[in-house]
């Protein structure tokens, strides 16, 4: 009797791996997950390419609900493409161009580092300063934390102990918005003490905002144009914007792919910029040379990595430095990087100073992110680069169909079960635990549900419906088998 079980529990365990194979392919084929690695001849000519990415990226646009991207490559240190694709807003038909800027989001994070160290090459600041030296206008709201030990570095490092930020607050261009300076009252309130770990906080980087404008006796948006962006070539990006904007940026499709009209932020270090493809792109390539803003050794700083333990980034990227992601790739080599998110935009660029590449993507949806690892992972290829941290999302892409697979497997041998026992009158077993799992399951749908924002929605934002379906489907089978009526019988 006990060898028969045992043959009978590897026939189940043989047909759930079986089931979840043939259940992973079928959900992979049909939410288009077997379009997301394509192969490119590494060095091809650009021009093939180029020829390549005019088919890839419409398709992934379509499979993915993107409206629009804007892309520009850098090779040997120069942009050498730029090409736009889709619709800057889909109800009145108008299409993207080259020309037309873009918010970047948190990009402006690194354009804003740039800012700060050049302030440090004039002798103007230092790193390792107390910031509350250079903040004359402005004070840190009370904390339980000391704010005078918060430096520099540790903002330009996200090390500061700073809040993320309220990154919801957002005005319609000509709309009346508080100023930087209030928000940061409300806002700047330590977390934890200076210096003890890394936390993603937009509020550390509109403090820079405040130091800039404070030592240099200027706007920050004039300031930045005037010292970095027009002094790189970078003379289609700006901060503010109003109706008359012309071209105006796109309409940005949040993930349910509903229309988020262009918007600003009270406070713009952290995430304020407007700019083309092409100016990102050419920012890029100022950091892999000579150029009229920052030193080499500057980038250097700018390049090593300040905090290597960075939470949920740890995922994808190896460090922070300042104002960029940094990646050991597989041969030793750097890459830096940065991405930015906002209700309804997505963005990425990405670098590799050795050989003088660099890829620029900038999309109007916030379902992007699987778009871009796959374009990443083309390029990278192409150029001859190990896996880049972002691919991660396409092997992710691919676990996901694993868990999808394997949890549709279950829901059917759990049915074939209860149909077997209800012929045989046979008891089930464990019903309070087929309940409490059931109940726990179904809760964190609901808390899903409940939220505005899910990081895994972000990064897999059709794999992701599709998980909470056949979650939500287990959860009734596994429902059903608790509350059917009991068979008088053998139990098994």
């Amino acid at each position: 009797m006990k060898t028969i079980k045992i043959i009978g529990r590897r026939r189940m365990w043989a047909w759930f791996i079986l089931l979840s194979i043939l259940i992973c392919f079928l959900v992979a084929m049909f939410s288009g997950s077997l379009q997301i690695k394509r192969n490119i001849g590494t060095n091809a000519p650009l021009d093939k390419f180029k020829a390549h990415m005019d088919e890839r990226i419409p398709n992934l646009m379509k499979l993915y609900g993107i409206p629009s991207c804007n892309i520009a490559l850098v090779q040997d240190k120069e942009v050498v493409w730029t090409e736009a694709y889709g619709y800057a807003d889909v109800a009145s038909g108008r299409v993207l161009t080259v020309d037309t800027p873009m918010s970047v989001q948190s990009i402006t994070k690194s354009v804003t580092a740039w800012g700060v160290m050049r302030l440090i090459e004039k002798g103007l600041i230092d790193l390792d300063a107390p910031v509350s030296e250079y903040l004359t206008s402005w004070h840190f709201p009370l904390t339980d934390y000391p704010t005078d030990k918060i430096t520099v570095r540790q903002l330009l490092s996200h090390t500061a102990g700073m809040p993320l930020g309220d990154f919801t607050k957002i005005y319609s261009p000509g709309e009346a918005m508080p100023s930087n300076r209030d928000v940061m009252t409300g806002e700047a309130v330590l977390m934890r003490e200076p210096g003890t770990g890394f936390s993603y906080s937009n509020t550390g980087y509109n403090i820079l905002e405040i130091l800039i404008e404070d030592v240099t006796g200027r706007s920050f948006s004039e300031y930045i144009r005037m010292e970095v962006l027009l002094p790189l070539g970078m003379e289609s990006s700006f901060f503010d914007i109003d109706t008359a904007t012309n071209p105006y940026p796109p309409t940005g499709y949040n993930l349910r792919g509903e229309p988020v009209p262009v918007y600003l932020y009270p406070s713009k270090a952290s995430g304020g910029l407007f700019a083309t493809a092409h100016d990102i792109a050419r920012f890029a390539a100022a950091g892999m040379q000579e150029n009229p803003v920052l030193s080499g050794e500057s980038i250097k700083q700018l390049y090593a990595p300040q905090s290597r333990k960075i939470g949920i980034y740890g995922l994808v990227f190896d460090a922070y430095g300042f104002g960029h992601y940094i990646e050991k790739l597989p041969n030793g080599m750097l890459s830096v990087s940065h991405g930015g998110q906002g209700n309804g935009i997505m963005t990425h660029w990405q670098a590799a100073p050795e050989t003088g590449d660099a890829i620029v993507l900038l999309t109007n949806s916030q379902r992007s992110w699987p778009f871009i690892g796959c374009v990443l992972s083309d390029w990278a290829q192409w150029r001859g680069l190990p896996s880049v941290g972002m691919e991660r999302i396409i092997w992710g892409h691919y676990g996901l169909c694993v868990v999808i697979g394997m949890l549709v497997s279950a829901s059917l041998l759990v049915i074939l079960r209860l149909i077997s026992a209800f012929y045989q009158q046979k008891r089930t077993r464990f019903r309070l635990v087929r309940v409490g799992a059931a109940s726990i399951l179904i809760g964190i749908l609901i808390w899903c549900a409940c939220q505005k924002y899910l990081f895994i929605t972000s990064v897999f934002p059709i794999l992701s419906v599709w998980l909470g379906g056949t979650t939500f489907a287990f959860s009734l089978v596994l429902l059903l088998s608790a509350v059917l009526p009991e068979w008088p019988g053998k139990k098994y």
